[in-house]
């Protein structure tokens, strides 16, 4: 079977993360979001892929290449264009970039699926293909319910007692919602899908075909089936999925490492000292890290590989990213340190070297010496609400 991964948007909502990385390659304890979709579709036998790219795209082309090493076949199709030797990203809209792919080659010769490429899943692929065809559709949603205070972040859907689709709002507000049964951009088409596709236009899924498809009366249904999925379209939802998968609340997601008791796992090659260091998990440490006596590490936390964390630091609820020096005088709570940036669950958010914190946050592979100033550690108690420790 084919399918479609949808990759070319710039994720704004999850920033500044995507500002190095494409919004499916953010990881999840170390792997992107993008693989464990690509090895769920394997595992339901859907073996020829087909993803969109623009924003960032050689991150995306470069990790995956033809897709052998994961025994699928895999090509892209590139949304933008090269000006002045620089690489401008000029998504098509969901449903533009589909029709891109068809009047290129006319690949999609049969149902196929189509998923965005920002959501952890594992949806049983088999079942709900059997329900399109056995409903003959045209097109199918698969659905899921959310809270009322939810709705305005997704496509909401009303169905009939069919199953067939009779209204579809894109992310309305909570008082317009028809109801609070969501879209979760999991998508089985039929070829015919094309002909309502207008060619070279910038066209979205959810804006602008669902709702012409209802209005045509066309074999439209919504599917709602027992699965868990973990969407990543903000850095708050990012805070939580992750958190999710170490706590093991998104079940059979297979965790890197090797169990070292109390919540505690690890790569390879780690400095440590496990009778020095205080750690109440679950806490994931990657490899070729360096952890510090008297440290004092809690969960959920990821510290990512290569990182080190000096003798006495304290770390609570915090994703660490790659590469990362944390000084032994810092007091670090709920936050997220990525690609320079010190970020909150709430999405907000400051990048360290502007704020003159490198001495106290850094790239690990610096050779920097780190100060203990004080009224610089207030600064940054200030920034991070956590209470300054006095020297």
């Amino acid at each position: 079977m084919k399918a479609m991964i949808l990759a070319a948007g710039k994720g704004t909502r999850v920033q500044p993360l995507t500002h190095d990385i494409p919004k499916p390659m953010i990881p999840l304890i170390h792997k992107p979001v993008l693989e464990s979709i690509i090895e769920l579709l394997r595992k339901h036998d859907v073996d020829q892929i087909i993803i969109n790219t623009s924003h960032l795209a050689p991150i995306i082309e470069d990790y995956f290449g033809d897709g052998s090493a994961w025994r699928v076949e895999i090509a892209y199709s590139f949304e933008g264009h090269i000006e002045a030797g620089d690489i401008i990203a000029e998504a098509l809209g969901s449903a533009g970039g589909m029709k891109h792919v068809q009047d290129f080659s006319g690949f999609f010769d049969d149902t196929f699926l189509v998923l965005c490429g920002d959501a952890l899943i594992d949806l049983d692929i088999g079942a709900a293909v059997a329900f399109h065809k056995e409903k003959q559709a045209l097109a199918t949603i698969v659905m899921k319910d959310v809270s009322h205070d939810e709705v305005h972040k997704y496509g909401v859907v009303q169905t009939d007692h069919e199953g067939r689709i009779v209204q579809f709002q894109e992310k309305p507000g909570p008082q317009e919602a028809v109801s609070t049964t969501i879209n979760t951009g999991i998508y089985i088409f039929e070829p015919e899908i094309f002909d309502h596709i207008p060619a070279g236009e910038n066209y979205d899924i959810g804006g602008e075909l669902f709702p012409d498809l209802v209005s045509k009366s066309l074999p439209f249904y919504g599917l709602t089936l027992p699965f868990q999925w973990l969407d990543i379209g903000s850095i708050t939802d990012y805070w939580h999925a992750t958190r999710s998968v170490l706590t093991r609340d998104f079940s059979g997601y297979r965790l890197p490492g090797k169990e070292f008791g109390n919540g505690l796992r690890c790569g390879i090659n780690v400095s440590m000292n496990r009778d020095r260091v205080d750690i109440k998990g679950p806490v994931f440490i990657g490899g070729s890290c360096e952890i510090g006596d008297n440290a004092v590490i809690e969960g959920p936390t990821v510290i990512g590989p290569g990182s080190v964390i000096q003798p006495g630091a304290e770390i609570r609820e915090c994703l660490i990213g790659n590469y990362t020096k944390i000084a032994s005088v810092a007091r670090l709570e709920n936050l997220i340190i990525s690609h320079g940036h010190c970020i909150k669950p709430d999405g907000s958010f400051f990048n360290h070297r502007a704020a003159d914190i490198c001495w106290l946050i850094d790239d690990s592979r610096h050779q920097q010496q780190f100060s203990e100033d004080n009224d610089l550690l207030v600064q940054l108690a200030h920034q991070t609400n956590a209470a300054p420790t006095q020297k």
